[in-house]
């Protein structure tokens, strides 16, 4: 059982967001453990209801009362300081924790955290371990970033000391952890309204990897330049992993792939013959993901079978290259979460192992400084699909002070020599696709946003 000496202090907890998807996760793992939990959320969602079933009091809209009545309050990032509930703890002098914070407090309390970073393909990874650590009933606890069929959410409470969580590098909340083990998948440039540019995301992974001790684990893309001056950084046992760079310790050969564009390779060990996996996903991408997990779950003595068992199981994590049904029966609508350029060129290239007619996307960009940084390379990426829809701006945590429009991206795909079209009007988009959908097309759905509204339009 974890040592929950350090959060003992706090017998009643209210949490501020607790809806989301790491905020759930916390909230369940507290009521588990004896916790008085309640909550807060501006409106009802699926996490919502599974915290109601699980005898959890959450509040749709603010409760000045639950904040009177607890001893902490966590919040989740997206909550403001002049939130009323944050503004009542404040008055009444009750201390407020923010999310990173608390979830760092409690990788404290397990003797083995295992986190998984990198700026693509946590979500993912961190499914594809949590099932093979199921598989050989290693009992762990887990928060992932998405919800996951094998635990039925995106967290599951265990007895054991293994818990493996997603460990994100934006406003380096990863800093706050404490890891036995770490996997790294790839730095890359992102969310730089935070960190402005790639050198400084390279530090906070620096930082990172000094958390670990010296008998730690550290996983590492041996693909990816960006990673390659990590080990010296740290004591802790290094294994590599890659697909293009055979100087490894596990890389992938004789890749195949199948109609539904699903992968099939063998895999080295220190330059030996390891195994055959095959993979329930599209994509090369996930062959790196695998890689990743075969690594560490190997590390973690997890046998062969029940490796290749877990991965062929895992069918995918919700929207990432989520199949949502076909249109009259002739076309295929997928959903990802893609929203990074890097992202999207990895879902064009799963794609590209499919059997289909024409493929057509519909982009949602996420976060204007996002769309602003890397406006070229989204055009670019985009031009890999035959028919390019696109959506307004998604701003989440912003406000447009860059100047910059989804017309914009549009004008430059133009530049570029190939039609794209502007369709801010949800109903609208999905009318212009069922109206000009052929047999054997693929249409998918791309962003973190709201674009996921409307892959059932187009199926219902």
């Amino acid at each position: 059982m974890p040592n929950i000496e350090n959060i003992k202090k706090y017998k009643k907890i209210h949490m501020i967001g607790i809806g989301g998807v790491s905020m759930s996760g916390i909230a369940d793992i507290l009521k588990n453990w004896g916790f008085t939990v309640t909550g807060s959320d501006l409106s009802n969602s699926e996490s919502v209801q599974n915290l109601l079933e699980n005898n959890i009091k959450v509040t749709i809209g603010h409760n000045l009362e639950d904040v009177a009545n607890s001893d902490v309050v966590i919040y989740s990032a997206a909550i403001k300081q002049d939130d009323p509930e944050m503004v009542e703890a404040r008055r009444l002098n009750i201390p407020t924790i923010e999310r990173a914070d608390f979830l760092g407090d409690l990788t404290r309390c397990y003797k083995d955290t295992i986190c998984i970073s990198g700026t693509h393909g946590k979500t993912t990874t961190t499914s594809m371990i949590s099932l093979c650590f199921l598989e050989a009933q290693k009992d762990p606890s887990i928060q992932v970033g998405a919800f996951l069929n094998a635990l039925n959410g995106n967290y599951r409470v265990g007895k054991s000391e293994h818990f493996i969580i997603e460990a994100c590098e934006y406003v380096e909340s990863f800093l706050k952890f404490s890891p036995k083990a770490e996997i790294i998948l790839n730095i890359d440039n992102d969310h730089l309204d935070y960190f402005k540019n790639l050198d400084n995301i390279k530090k906070a992974f620096a930082k990172y990897v000094k958390l670990l001790p010296d008998d730690g684990l550290l996983i590492l893309n041996g693909d990816d330049d960006n990673c390659k001056e990590l080990p010296s950084l740290t004591k802790a046992k290094t294994i590599t992993y890659g697909i293009n760079n055979k100087n490894t310790n596990f890389f992938a050969t004789n890749i195949t792939f199948d109609d539904d564009g699903f992968p099939e390779f063998d895999v080295y060990h220190n330059n030996n013959l390891f195994g055959k996996f095959k993979l329930s996903v599209p994509g090369i991408h996930n062959i790196l993901n695998a890689l990743s997990c075969i690594a560490l779950c190997t590390e973690y003595d997890i046998s062969k079978e029940d490796i290749k068992k877990a991965l062929i199981k895992f069918t995918g994590a919700h929207r990432r290259f989520e199949f949502k049904g076909k249109i009259n029966n002739i076309a295929s609508v997928y959903d990802d979460y893609a929203h990074h350029p890097t992202e999207i060129f990895a879902t064009a290239k799963s794609l590209s192992h499919k059997n289909f007619n024409k493929s057509w996307v519909v982009f949602q960009p996420h976060t204007y400084s996002r769309t602003k940084n890397l406006l070229e390379d989204f055009a670019k990426v985009l031009l890999n699909f035959d028919n390019i829809i696109i959506l307004d701006i998604y701003a989440a945590r912003e406000t447009n002070t860059y100047g910059i429009t989804s017309k914009e991206l549009v004008n430059k795909i133009h530049e570029f020599g190939k039609e794209a079209k502007y369709i801010p009007d949800f109903n609208e988009c999905a009318d212009y696709i069922k109206n000009n959908v052929e047999e054997n097309d693929i249409v998918i759905t791309l962003g973190a946003g709201t674009v996921t509204q409307i892959g059932p339009m187009l199926v219902d």
